[in-house]
């Protein structure tokens, strides 16, 4: 039940006791009214309904942060955000998920690009950010920090040294995904040099949101390559045809130039011939007449 409708449940309640105490002489009919009056507005159900909901939230927001303290368990459901947003955006012939590339790695995730094979890590190092957010001593949050950063700095070198690798067939870059849009800005605020680093190296760091901004660009990257592979198969079928035209323009040139012009001489010859002969044939016969 949202804040606006329990406000307005109370509101209504007020408004029910004080039409009710107005109207009332005696303290029993005070308290049999107010009794009907919360019962009528089923506020005590709404109530329970919501306490209800609120444990459910707090058992799930703590096993959510128990998860999040196991690395293993951690890894999974940074895979399990990674792979629902490659099956929402991509076709399945796009993309792959914990397959071996011919360099023998297998990366957590890749897209096939015009670009090659774009390689994703989700596995990130969170145990000192967390240790970073709860402790409220500023000197264990600077020293968690810099340590966090430190596990940052590592596992991205390792990310460009197993999946940039243009000459093993990939893209000459790769993500780190992030799947917490909070760690992600917090690097973005607090590490941007580091980022900025490794991004020259060839490794992106991205979070559930940019990873689809960029997927969508890499999407029209394939789509215009696309188009551009049909757009040269016209061309390529044009120049065919213009092949066959120019054959066919000389094996014309050849029969009209030679065998038809000969032709056309050979029927004005006999033609000539023919008027001769039919010429003399006549003088022959009118002369026996």
């Amino acid at each position: 039940m949202s804040t606006y409708m329990l406000t307005a449940i109370l509101i209504l309640l007020l408004i029910l006791l004080f039409l009710t105490i107005k109207n009332l002489n005696n303290s029993k009919n005070v308290e049999s009214a107010l009794l009907k009056a919360w019962q009528s507005t089923g506020i005590s159900e709404k109530l329970g309904e919501l306490n209800s909901h609120t444990k459910e939230i707090k058992e799930l927001h703590r096993s959510i942060e128990s998860m999040l303290r196991i690395p293993s368990a951690r890894g999974a459901l940074g895979e399990i955000a990674l792979e629902t947003i490659l099956s929402d955006q991509l076709p399945p012939e796009m993309f792959g998920i914990r397959e071996r590339l011919p360099n023998g790695k297998i990366p957590d995730a890749y897209i096939r690009s015009t670009a090659g094979i774009i390689c994703i890590d989700s596995k990130f190092p969170l145990d000192n950010y967390r240790k970073m957010i709860e402790t409220s001593n500023k000197a264990e949050k600077e020293k968690y920090k810099n340590a966090f950063l430190s596990n940052m700095k590592s596992h991205l070198e390792k990310i460009a040294y197993d999946y940039v690798r243009p000459e093993d067939g990939t893209a000459d870059f790769a993500f780190a995904f992030i799947p917490s849009e909070a760690v992600y800005w917090f690097l973005i605020n607090e590490a941007y040099d580091l980022l900025r680093e490794y991004a020259l190296k060839g490794v992106q760091v991205v979070s559930p949101l940019t990873l689809s901004h960029k997927i969508e660009l890499i999407k029209a990257g394939v789509h215009a390559k696309k188009l551009t592979e049909e757009a040269e198969q016209v061309y390529n079928a044009l120049l065919q045809l213009r092949n066959i035209f120019e054959e066919i323009d000389d094996a014309w040139r050849i029969f009209y130039t030679r065998h038809l012009k000969n032709l056309n001489t050979k029927a004005d010859e006999l033609n000539y011939t023919y008027h001769k002969l039919r010429s003399e044939f006549d003088k022959i016969y009118n002369m026996k007449q």
